[in-house]
């Protein structure tokens, strides 16, 4: 197959270059050409931070180096849509996206565009990560980042006289403590479409183990890697951890957020529960004082022995852009430069978004919660590698069935053996 290949490149000062090249293997009528009119679509997802992503639009289309239109999508909708869109000749030219496994099939039809030159200055290098499929670049951040974390009750803590966990064989002697003052340690919503919440205990104890190379590999193609021993060993570790009561006897019946987890957390019915950052909003939405008061957040602890950095992260990095083979080259390149602008950056901070922009560092200050933002940035700036969440990873088709087998591992229908035995067998 011919490998379709352009370069563009765009100079706004001596020290800004960024280019784009069409990546991906597909015919030579598998890409749309890019329009001779200026004119850009940009397809993003319904949000609260649309304002933002239209204030930029609108004082770019002022600048009079092109124009681009943009057309918002209800979230329910949005990926049938979009992939509707890209298997046709009137795809977006720029669209918003989650990265990783969810561009694999786009890349392949050569649909996008790579985008190289010089961003490393202009985001931290981590959340870059999953904007890139086989090492190219074809996502640009455009949102807040979303680490996963320890919440705590503070108040729980203080009149137990303890402190959060630093490693693994505190967490461990938590849970004991807990049990045995009546405490749920870790609030878990283990229903049946919450599965999701379960993953990041896996994410993690394989991150801390392996370290992130492990789940690289399984990314990039080599499925052997589920039967790595860290994969069994953190299997071990959930059925040690359910078995002792760390996420109570009915954790199988609970939801996430309002009414279940995060009123489990507030009311200080549970001690602790491991979720993204946009838990705070949700506690800020149902228990405004107990946010203001006694809403403690800490890392993930280190796991003795593990070969992974304690300041790893999991979770979802970012939001990103895209762009197609169909945009304009000069519209595109220049809009993207939005993305890092003090005003864009600072207009997702005031909507209480931790923008992943090495700028942003310096406007946290206007932050709804400074101290919460800055926990979160440097939680992001200083880990070495943040994974992204796996089942976003690797797309619908992988990740799906990947949730089934966690899920049945917390429920124990399935042993460790089984869980990996399983997971295997996802891909033959």
């Amino acid at each position: 197959m011919n490998r379709v290949s352009r370069r563009w490149f765009l100079t706004a000062t001596a020290a800004t270059t960024l280019g784009v090249t069409v990546v991906g293997c597909g015919s030579s009528g598998g890409s749309t050409p890019s329009s001779p009119t200026g004119n850009a679509d940009f397809w993003t997802l319904q949000d609260p931070t649309n304002p933002v992503q239209k204030a930029a639009v609108d004082a770019f289309n002022s600048t009079g180096k092109g124009k681009v239109g943009m057309t918002v999508i209800a979230t329910d909708g949005y990926k049938d849509k979009l992939r509707t869109a890209m298997g046709s000749s009137k795809m977006p030219g720029l669209f918003f996206n989650w990265g990783g496994g969810s561009l694999d099939d786009y890349v392949k039809a050569g649909k996008l565009v790579e985008l190289d030159g010089m961003l490393a200055g202009r985001f931290l290098p981590s959340a870059l990560a999953a904007g890139k499929v086989d090492d190219k670049l074809v996502g640009i951040p455009c949102r807040g980042t979303q680490p996963v974390f320890l919440f705590f009750n503070k108040k729980v803590f203080a009149d137990a006289g303890i402190e959060p966990p630093a490693t693994y064989a505190e967490l461990l002697n938590l849970v004991k403590l807990f049990k045995g003052k009546g405490i749920t340690p870790f609030a878990l919503a283990g229903n049946a479409s919450s599965s999701w919440t379960e993953l990041m205990w896996v994410e993690y104890l394989v991150d801390r183990l392996a370290g992130p190379v492990l789940f690289d590999r399984i990314q990039n193609g080599d499925w052997s890697q589920w039967g790595d021993p860290a994969v069994l060993k953190a299997a071990e570790m959930i059925k040690e951890l359910v078995d002792s009561g760390a996420f109570g006897k009915n954790f199988g019946s609970v939801n996430y957020g309002a009414g279940g987890t995060s009123t489990l957390l507030n009311k200080g019915k549970a001690a602790m529960v491991l979720m993204g950052s946009w838990e705070y909003a949700v506690q800020q939405g149902e228990a405004p004082d107990f946010v203001k008061n006694d809403l403690g957040y800490v890392p993930f602890p280190s796991v003795e022995g593990g070969k992974g950095d304690p300041k790893n992260v999991v979770g979802n990095p970012t939001n990103y852009i895209s762009v197609t083979a169909a945009a304009p080259e000069d519209t595109a390149a220049e809009f993207l430069k939005t993305t890092y602008s003090d005003s864009y950056v600072q207009g997702l901070i005031e909507k209480g978004e931790v923008p992943v922009t090495t700028n942003a560092e310096q406007l946290l200050a206007k932050a709804p919660d400074p101290a919460y933002a800055k926990f979160q940035y440097d939680l992001v700036a200083k880990a070495p590698s943040f994974t992204q969440s796996w089942d976003q990873a690797l797309g619908l088709t992988l990740g799906t069935p990947l949730l089934t087998e966690i899920q049945k591992l917390f429920n124990g229908q399935s042993s460790p053996e089984q869980f990996v035995g399983a997971v295997q067998a996802i891909k033959k």
